[in-house]
């Protein structure tokens, strides 16, 4: 099973990092890609340029063993339609069953993504829950896809809705992004080389 895990990662955090560790070990994925979004449809633009959220994000995962960085969004022009990139990894991997991951504030937004019934013909939706989450009413469309076994997603290619609870790290990018403004040490919130690389040239510095 391949995982996708998507986001701006402006910049990545440990918040990101813990969550892809722990899915990665649950599911017993055979690699988990790391997928940062070009231009996000439903959020503003980064403030860092994406060859730098890129460097970021290898400093972050260098030494991890089956994260991967895919670039796909990077290189693609035009929004960063989720539904696109899951069509393009289906060619890839023909015969693997593949896991998109996403947090429970995506999941209530899901809705309103791009051609979003269109995600579950290429992958499974796992949805990454905090402690305590419950699930809401889920109309017709979500409730037939609902499985409560992992091994029934090993055994279909895409189409199932699974909820996982992971450690959710109360750690937002746009909190990161405002002490670092503020003049403030963002230490303990992400890898020491991103913050390194974040000083060195002067990131999220708008003052």
């Amino acid at each position: 099973m391949i995982g996708i895990f998507g986001g701006t990662f402006d910049p990545i955090h440990y918040g990101h990092l813990r969550s892809a560790l722990e899915v990665k070990e649950i599911f017993g994925l055979t690699e988990l890609r790391l997928v940062p979004s070009a231009q996000p449809p439903h959020r503003e633009q980064p403030a860092a340029t994406a060859p730098m959220r890129l460097q970021m994000l290898e400093l972050a995962i260098k030494n991890q063993p089956g994260f991967i960085i895919d670039t796909r969004e990077l290189n693609r022009h035009g929004a960063s339609y989720m539904v696109d990139t899951l069509k393009s990894l289906r060619q890839e991997f023909q015969n693997e069953p593949l896991l998109l991951f996403i947090g429970s504030d995506a999941f209530n937004q899901l809705e309103t993504w791009h051609q979003w019934r269109h995600l579950f013909d290429n992958a499974h939706i796992i949805v990454m829950t905090r402690p305590g989450f419950n699930i809401q009413n889920l109309d017709k469309f979500f409730k037939v896809r609902l499985t409560n076994e992992i091994t029934e997603l090993a055994h279909k290619l895409a189409g199932k809705l699974y909820f996982q609870q992971v450690t959710q790290l109360d750690i937002s990018a746009t909190a990161i992004r405002n002490m670092i403004d503020k003049q403030q040490n963002p230490g303990f919130l992400l890898p020491d080389t991103v913050i390194t690389y974040i000083r060195q040239h002067k990131l999220y510095q708008r003052h």
